[in-house]
């Protein structure tokens, strides 16, 4: 068995990803697309790689646990701050399906190229280089918005971004980060917390 194909069953088994749509994306796309290639003996080990520009891919198993809370369905448009290398935008990709949309917000010219570059075949991605912790005026409004840095409050334009119904996970803190599920209803946002993880910091005028 395979060192990916072990850590999926990992996966199930604990019950981190339940969802069969979720489980099909992490087994079609292959994180060595997504490192440098010096790194790929390593794109199975569950723990964080470097990707250039003193940013990090995140350990698979946190991408799969944002994931399942994201809850990302076929037709949905779906909002990433911080593209990074692009991993979890083709995850996203393949759970909205064709009928859906990504767009990807990334900070850094450096991987902004590089994301674009490792999803050239995604056709329903779009990354973007700017500030996304402003969001995606051009894109909204958005089923779904995730954040792969921490912030250090839930920035107001994403909240603003999301559709009435639409869902959030961030992660919010300065050292050690809570992760934040946050759900967009009429009456406000309700707020869930699915625990402590550490990301590197969320850049631009509502980052750190």
């Amino acid at each position: 068995m395979s060192r990916k194909m072990a850590l999926i069953n990992y996966w199930k088994k604990d019950k981190i990803i339940t969802t069969k749509n979720i489980l099909n994306a992490f087994r079609k796309v292959d994180r060595k697309n997504f490192i440098p290639e010096y790194l790929h003996d390593y794109a199975y080990d569950d723990a964080p790689l470097h990707i250039g520009e003193g940013q990090t891919i995140s350990q698979p198993t946190t991408v799969a646990i944002m994931t399942q809370a994201l809850s990302p369905r076929k037709g949905e448009k779906v909002l990433e701050v911080g593209a990074g290398s692009g991993y979890q935008a083709a995850i996203l990709s393949e759970c909205v399906g064709k009928e859906g949309r990504v767009f990807s917000v990334e900070f850094l010219k450096g991987l902004f190229l590089f994301a674009r570059k490792n999803l050239k075949n995604y056709s329903n991605v779009t990354v973007l280089l700017g500030d996304g912790s402003k969001g995606c005026p051009e894109g909204a409004p958005f089923d779904k918005i995730i954040v792969t840095a921490a912030a250090p409050k839930i920035p107001e334009p994403l909240v603003y971004q999301l559709r009435i119904g639409g869902v959030m996970v961030i992660p919010v803190g300065d050292f050690i980060q809570t992760m934040i599920k946050l759900k967009k209803t009429r009456k406000g946002v309700v707020k869930s917390d699915l625990g402590e993880f550490r990301f590197v910091p969320l850049k631009g005028e509502h980052g750190f």
